[in-house]
């Protein structure tokens, strides 16, 4: 692999369009179960979604998808999209949302760097929502290298963080 220059410090993934199966019921999790705000719809073929007023995270799509099933097992494509939250208090804000409308989570794990739930949306996208532990607790090696790992996440001590 050739040595290139590294991407600009700033550079972020702005956001992710999803193609759906039916754009009403992704909006009911998307927006009715994690409270993202419906930013503008496009009739039934497209809406956009996004938290704090940004003009959207999350664009959701039936231009090529409408009715369609999920990508069998073992077939390349999206993993999942990570939700990033703030506080550890808004995870658990997110986690009470989740477990209240009966969805299973397929996983709960603390990286050192990060905490995250694992669940899946109507369309059975991967979804991962998580918070960034402030960068002096990461856990760092003796040699200076970043040592991420994946233990069990207490989801009931997480819980217990949420604000209200």
């Amino acid at each position: 692999m050739s040595q290139n220059p590294a991407v600009a410090a700033g550079t972020r993934i702005g956001h992710v369009h999803l193609k759906v199966a039916d754009l009403d019921r992704a909006l009911g999790f998307y927006c009715g179960v994690l409270g993202f705000e419906l930013m503008q719809r496009m009739g039934s073929g497209a809406a956009f979604i996004a938290a704090g007023g940004y003009h959207h995270h999350i664009g959701l799509n039936t231009w090529e998808s409408k009715g369609g099933s999920p990508p069998p097992p073992g077939t390349t494509g999206l993993f999942h999209t990570a939700i990033l939250y703030p506080t550890r208090p808004a995870l658990a804000d997110a986690l009470h949302r989740v477990l209240t409308a009966g969805i299973v989570l397929d996983g709960a794990s603390d990286h050192g760097v990060s905490e995250a739930l694992y669940l899946r949306d109507p369309d059975q996208n991967g979804v991962e929502l998580y918070w960034d532990r402030p960068r002096e607790q990461w856990p760092f090696g003796p040699d200076g290298k970043l040592a991420m790992f994946t233990k069990r996440l207490d989801v009931e001590g997480l819980l217990r963080e949420r604000e209200g």
